[in-house]
C-alpha cells in the first residue's frame, strides 16, 4: 500500500569549527549525518534510521585560471578552496582558512598566488605551491565580494557589503586606503587603464610611496543601489556615476575605452568610459541576473542565474551558447586561450573547448 507522502524542510543554522554545517530538520525527520567530503545530508524519519535522501550543499561560488593556464582554482560555500589542474581537474591542493563561504578568488600574474575574499570579511594571500595562507588583511566589516590586482600585484583592491572598496598593500599587510565608500553594498569591482582623455582628478594628499600602479587608473564600482560608479584609483575622486535599472552585480573593462556592467534584472549595460550619460548598448538575453562578465577575443562572456551562458562576438552579432548548466546559476567565468571555465550552483566546473571565432 502506498505510504503517504511526507513533507518537511532543512534550515541551515550555522558552520562547526570543523567547517560541517549544523543542519535542523522540521518535525517527523531526524538528520543522520552530514558529510563535510562531499557536503551531503543523510536524512531519515524519526521512526526510521534509513537514509531515505539525500543532496549536495555544495556551491562553487568562483573559479580562476592562472596566467599560463596550467592551475585553476575555485571557491566554495564550504569556506575551502581547491587548486587543481585545468587539464583533467585533478586536485592538488586545498584551502582552508576562511570561516563561512567563500565569495571571491583569483591568481595573482604570476600564477603561484592566490587572493580571496570572504563572507567573514577577511582578504586572503595563499601560495598555491604549498598551501599556506601568507597574508591576512583584516578591515571590512561586511563579507568581501570581489577583488581586484593593480598591476603585478604589489597592491589589490576589495569590495564589501560594508559599501567600501578598500586599497592594500601586499607587502606590509595594511590598507592604503579607502577608495571608496558608497552607503550600499558594493557587489563587484574591475580596474583599468583610463583613457587619456578622462579627467581622473588629483589626489589631495601624496600618495604613499607603497602605493603602486594606480596613477592613470580607474575603478569601477558595481553597486546594490542600482548605482555604477567610476573612481579615479589614485586621487580617490568620482569621475562618473550611472544609474541602471536594477541593482548592479558585476563589471570589466573591454578596452581603455569601454567597459561593461550587468544588473540583477538581466541587463548589459555597454557605456564609454568618456560619456556614460547614456549606454552605448543595452543588451538582454533573459530577465535572469547577469552574474559575470569576462572580456574574450573580440566580444565577451556572460554568464546568468538561470544558467545561460554565452560568447558575444564582432559587434554583438555573434553569439555562442554554452549549455549543460540547466537552470542553476553560472557564478563565474574564466577563460585561457580557446578554453571557457564557468562554475555553477550544481557544484560543477565545466570547460568548453572551443574552435576559431
Amino acid at each position: 500500500t502506498p505510504q503517504p507522502t511526507l513533507y518537511g524542510s532543512l534550515t541551515r543554522r550555522g558552520l562547526s569549527a570543523e567547517g560541517v554545517p549544523d543542519i535542523a530538520a522540521s518535525e517527523g525527520f531526524v538528520v543522520g549525518e552530514v558529510t563535510k567530503v562531499k557536503r551531503s545530508v543523510y536524512l531519515g524519519t524519526e521512526s526510521s534510521e534509513a537514509a531515505i535522501c539525500c543532496f549536495t550543499l555544495l556551491q562553487v561560488t568562483c573559479l580562476d585560471i592562472s596566467s599560463g593556464g596550467g592551475l585553476g582554482v575555485s571557491a566554495s560555500t564550504d569556506g575551502t578552496m581547491k587548486i587543481w589542474q585545468a587539464a583533467n581537474g585533478e586536485i592538488r591542493r586545498l584551502l582552508e582558512g576562511h570561516v563561512y563561504d567563500v565569495n571571491c578568488c583569483r591568481f595573482f600574474p604570476s600564477g603561484l598566488v592566490v587572493l580571496s575574499g570572504g563572507m567573514d570579511a577577511q582578504l586572503k594571500i595563499w601560495s598555491a605551491e604549498d598551501a599556506s595562507c601568507v597574508v591576512t588583511f583584516k578591515g571590512h566589516k561586511g563579507g568581501i565580494l570581489d577583488t581586484a590586482i593593480v598591476d603585478r600585484g604589489r597592491n589589490v583592491l576589495s569590495c564589501s557589503r560594508d559599501g567600501t572598496a578598500r586599497l592594500w598593500d601586499c607587502g606590509q599587510s595594511a590598507c592604503l586606503a579607502v577608495v571608496a565608500d558608497c552607503g550600499s553594498p558594493v557587489n563587484g569591482i574591475a580596474v583599468g587603464a583610463a583613457d587619456n582623455s578622462v579627467n581622473l582628478g588629483a589626489p589631495e594628499k601624496t600618495p604613499s610611496e607603497r602605493e603602486i600602479g594606480t596613477e592613470g587608473k580607474i575603478l569601477l564600482l558595481a553597486r546594490e543601489d542600482k548605482k555604477l560608479q567610476g573612481v579615479g584609483l589614485q586621487s580617490r575622486q568620482p569621475v562618473f556615476l550611472f544609474v541602471g535599472s536594477d541593482a548592479f552585480n558585476c563589471c570589466t573593462f573591454l578596452s581603455s575605452t569601454y567597459f561593461l556592467a550587468g544588473t540583477q534584472d538581466g541587463n548589459i549595460y555597454q557605456l564609454d568610459v568618456r560619456n556614460t550619460n547614456a549606454p552605448i548598448q543595452v543588451i538582454q538575453r533573459s530577465g535572469a541576473p547577469v552574474l559575470s562578465l569576462l572580456p574574450y577575443r573580440d566580444g565577451f562572456v556572460a554568464s546568468q542565474g538561470d544558467g545561460t551562458c554565452f560568447i558575444i562576438q564582432q559587434d554583438l552579432d555573434y553569439v555562442i551558447d554554452l549549455t549543460e548548466a540547466d537552470c542553476d546559476p553560472v557564478y563565474k567565468v574564466a577563460s585561457w586561450e580557446k578554453q571557457i571555465y564557468t562554475c555553477c550552483r550544481d557544484g560543477i566546473v565545466r570547460r568548453y573547448q572551443l574552435s576559431d571565432l
